[in-house]
């Protein structure tokens, strides 16, 4: 006999409709192991009964082995169901649900120009620097952070950095940084916020031909070529995709609060999906 079998009976499945919804595993003490969504809640559980020993599957079947008891919700949709799901993640945490359970952890980039000194800022607490124009939030960390310093590296070769305690007056938050730079092109807050914005990446092509007048850069061509393709891949992976989510869905509120990120891409998916469809 099957382990979903022995643990749930062999009419469970009968009894759960076939219509969209989320589910949720509950250990024996009752505490939630995992919440899901489903186009089908019937044929989604069914997938978790057989289950077998391949490496795609050992995630369902451990799920199988640690639960005492499954429950379900009902949906009117399938995009209902999928944003149900992404909001019990994040209310509640089952602990073995990654993907969309700690939003907070979401990075925004920030720029603002003081007289002649333009500064940026990475942070997951935007509210802790109020001067600062913000973009985001972001989903990759590690995506957005390698970009943030990438870029600071390239601008330190054209700009003057500006002492650390003048950048600490602008706010402090845990796991931020606030980086500043003296004699930068008067435009330049405004072209970088365009990238992070997923606008344009006009400002990257400005710095790559100032780069290439300066003999450090040319010495560097290596390091400064992985610091550019660091940024570029931001732009395309992160800015643009998070432009092309709030232009598809019309979503309006920017910088996009972390809570509502995930949200947000899930009605963007489904939007596509019909266009995938027909080509």
């Amino acid at each position: 006999m099957r382990l979903f079998d022995r643990k749930f009976g062999r009419e469970f499945l009968a009894g759960v409709p076939t219509e969209p919804g989320v589910y949720r595993f509950f250990d024996a003490a009752d505490a939630l192991l995992y919440v899901g969504k489903a186009t089908s809640l019937r044929r989604r559980l069914g997938q978790y009964r057989t289950a077998g020993r391949k490496k795609k599957e050992r995630k369902r079947r451990a799920l199988v082995k640690a639960a005492a008891r499954i429950s379900w919700d009902v949906c009117d949709s399938p995009l209902t169901a999928a944003l149900t799901e992404i909001r019990l993640i994040q209310a509640l945490r089952p602990r073995n649900n990654v993907a969309s359970a700690f939003p907070f952890l979401y990075p925004f980039v920030g720029h603002h120009v003081d007289d002649r000194e333009t500064y940026f800022c990475l942070t997951t607490t935007p509210e802790a620097f109020p001067a600062f124009v913000f973009h985001g939030a972001f989903r990759s960390r590690d995506v957005t952070r390698e970009a943030f310093f990438s870029l600071m590296r390239l601008l330190s070769l054209v700009g003057h950095p500006v002492p650390r305690h003048r950048c600490r007056r602008l706010g402090r938050a845990p796991h931020s940084y606030v980086v500043g730079f003296r004699r930068l092109p008067a435009d330049a807050a405004a072209s970088w916020g365009r990238l992070l914005e997923g606008a344009s990446r006009e400002a990257l092509e400005s710095l790559l031909l100032r780069l290439t007048e300066h003999a450090g850069a040319r010495a560097r061509r290596t390091e400064i070529q992985e610091d550019l393709e660091a940024v570029a891949h931001f732009f395309e992976a992160e800015a643009t995709e998070l432009a092309r989510a709030r232009a598809t869905t019309g979503y309006a509120t920017y910088p996009v609060p972390q809570r509502e990120r995930d949200l947000l891409f899930t009605q963007y998916r489904q939007r596509l999906a019909p266009v995938k469809a027909i080509s």
